[in-house]
C-alpha cells in the first residue's frame, strides 16, 4: 500500500463525516483567521494613525488661523481704557481679534517632515502584510498539521484493520486446534495496542483541530472539515531546483519585514533632514485683525457708544514678517540633531539586520527542502520494502511458518514506515509551500 492509498482512505473517511458540513480548504482558513484576527485588526488601527498623521503633516503646510474673543468684568482699581485714569468704577469690556501666521522658511522642516510620516505610514501598511503573512503561515501549519494527523488516523485504523482479520484467523485456528492459546492471547494483544493507538492520534487530531481553531478565531459550533485532497506538489518538488541567491533576490524585494525597515530606515533620514532645519533661521508672515468694546467708552455728551459704532471704530489691523535667529539654546538643537543622526544609523544597522535574517532564513529554507527531498525519495522506497516484507510475512504466518511475535513486528514496521512517509512528505509540502512565498507565488489569499 501506498501513500496515495492513504490519501484516498482518507478522503473517503473526511467525505463521509463531512457530507452535512462546509469543507474549508487552506485559503478559506487563511482567508477567515485575516478577517477575524484581532492582531491583524490592532495592526490595521495603527496603519490607520499613521495615514492620518501623514495627511496632517500636509495640512501643516497650510497658515495658521486663530480667532479670539473674550468678556471680562473688571472691580475695584482698573484702568479706565478710554482716558487711562484710575477708576473705581465696575465695567465690562469685550475684545475679538483673528490672526494668521504663515510659515515661509524654517529650514524644510515640514517638507521633510513630510516625506518622513510618509515613509512611516507606507511601513504600517508593510507592518499589516507582514502581520497577515505571520498568521496565514501559523494557519497553513495548523492546516497540514491536521493532514498529519487525519494520515496517522487512517493509518492506524488499517493497522487496526489488518489486527482484527489476523486475530480473526488466529481465532479459527484455535478452534481447529492448529494454533496454541497463546498465539490467540499475542493477537488480541496486538489488536488492544493498535485500538488505543486509533484512540490516541484521535486526540491527537482533535487537539490540532482545537489549534487551527484558535488561530483562525473560529466562533462558530460546527466543526472544521478540511479538503481531503492534497496538491500535487510534492511530485513537481522533486524535478524543481531552488537556488539560495535567486530566492533572496526575489524574497527581497517584496517581503513586507524587510521593506517596513527600509521604509522606516528613510523615514529615519527625513527626520534626521528635518533636525537639521532647527538649526537655520526660520521666517514667517504675520497679519491679524482686532476690535473692542468698553462700557466706559462715552461720548462729549457722556453717552455710552453703541456696540457697532465702537467695534467699527476700535478696529486695528496688522501685518508683519517674523525672522528668528536659533543663536544658543543650550545647545538643545544641536544635540537632537545627534540624537536623531544615531537614530539613522541605528535604523540602517537594523535593516541590514533584517536582510541577513532572510539570508539566514533563505539557506535554511533551501537546505531543508533539499534534505528532505532525499528523505522523501528514501522513505518512499522504504514504505515500499516494508510493504513488501510485511506481505510475505502474512502469507508465512499463514502457513504457520513464522510465528506472531515475527508478523506483528513485520506489521509495526510497515506502520511507522507508512507515518513516517507522511510526515516527511507534509514537512515537504509546507517547506516547498514557504519556498514559493519567498519567490512572489500566491500561495495565500490574503488581501
Amino acid at each position: 500500500m501506498t501513500i496515495k492509498f492513504h490519501i484516498i482512505l482518507l478522503f473517503l473517511l473526511v467525505s463521509a463525516t463531512g457530507l452535512s458540513q462546509n469543507v474549508w480548504s487552506l485559503d478559506e482558513c487563511v482567508s477567515y483567521a485575516i478577517e477575524h484576527n484581532l492582531q491583524v485588526r490592532n495592526t490595521s488601527y495603527t496603519e490607520s494613525s499613521s495615514r492620518e498623521s501623514y495627511r496632517q503633516s500636509v495640512r501643516d503646510l497650510l497658515p495658521n488661523v486663530n480667532g479670539f474673543a473674550d468678556y471680562r468684568i473688571q472691580f475695584g482699581r482698573s484702568e479706565d481704557p478710554n482716558t487711562n485714569d484710575f477708576v473705581n468704577t465696575e465695567f465690562f469690556r469685550n475684545n475679538y481679534a483673528l490672526n494668521a501666521n504663515l510659515d515661509v522658511f524654517r529650514g524644510f522642516q515640514k517638507l521633510n517632515a513630510i516625506k518622513a510620516s510618509k515613509f512611516i505610514y507606507k511601513a504600517a501598511q508593510e507592518d499589516v502584510q507582514q502581520q497577515k503573512f505571520l498568521l496565514a503561515f501559523r494557519v497553513m501549519r495548523a492546516y497540514y498539521d491536521i493532514k498529519f494527523f487525519e494520515g496517522l488516523v487512517a493509518n492506524s485504523l488499517e493497522q487496526q484493520e489488518i489486527s482484527q482479520s489476523n486475530y480473526d484467523l488466529v481465532n479459527k485456528q484455535v478452534d481447529l486446534g492448529l494454533m496454541a492459546g497463546a498465539d490467540l492471547y499475542e493477537a488480541e494483544s496486538n489488536l488492544l495496542g493498535d485500538k488505543l493507538l486509533v484512540t490516541q492520534n484521535q486526540n491527537l487530531l482533535a487537539n490540532a483541530k482545537l489549534v487551527l481553531i484558535q488561530e483562525m478565531n473560529y466562533a462558530e459550533t460546527e466543526e472544521i472539515v478540511l479538503e481531503p485532497t492534497i496538491d500535487p506538489l510534492i511530485e513537481n518538488a522533486l524535478t524543481e531546483e531552488v537556488l539560495v541567491d535567486s530566492l533572496y533576490t526575489s524574497a527581497r524585494g517584496f517581503v513586507p519585514l524587510v521593506k517596513s525597515q527600509e521604509f522606516r530606515m528613510q523615514a529615519a533620514k527625513k527626520q534626521l533632514q528635518s533636525t537639521r532645519g532647527f538649526l537655520f533661521p526660520s521666517l514667517s508672515l504675520l497679519a491679524g485683525y482686532g476690535t473692542s468694546y468698553f462700557e466706559t467708552n462715552v461720548d462729549n455728551d457722556g453717552n455710552l457708544i453703541p456696540f457697532r459704532t465702537q467695534i467699527k471704530d476700535n478696529t486695528s489691523k496688522f501685518v508683519g514678517a517674523e525672522l528668528s535667529i536659533p543663536i544658543s539654546n543650550g545647545w538643545s538643537n544641536r544635540s537632537r540633531v545627534k540624537q536623531q543622526k544615531i537614530a539613522y544609523l541605528q535604523a540602517k544597522n537594523n535593516l541590514k539586520i533584517q536582510e541577513q535574517e532572510l539570508f539566514q532564513l533563505i539557506q535554511q529554507l533551501v537546505q531543508t527542502h533539499n534534505a528532505l527531498l532525499a528523505e522523501f525519495e528514501q522513505s518512499n522506497k522504504r514504505v515500499q520494502a516494508q510493504e513488501l516484507a510485511f506481505a510475505i510475512a502474512q502469507k508465512r504466518y499463514e502457513k504457520g511458518l513464522i510465528n506472531a511475535l515475527d508478523l506483528f513486528q513485520a506489521k509495526n514496521l510497515f506502520g511507522v514506515a507508512q507515518n513516517e512517509n507522511l510526515q516527511v512528505g507534509l514537512r515537504l509540502k509546507v517547506n516547498k509551500s514557504t519556498i514559493d512565498f519567498y519567490n512572489g507565488l500566491p500561495i495565500f489569499n490574503i488581501n
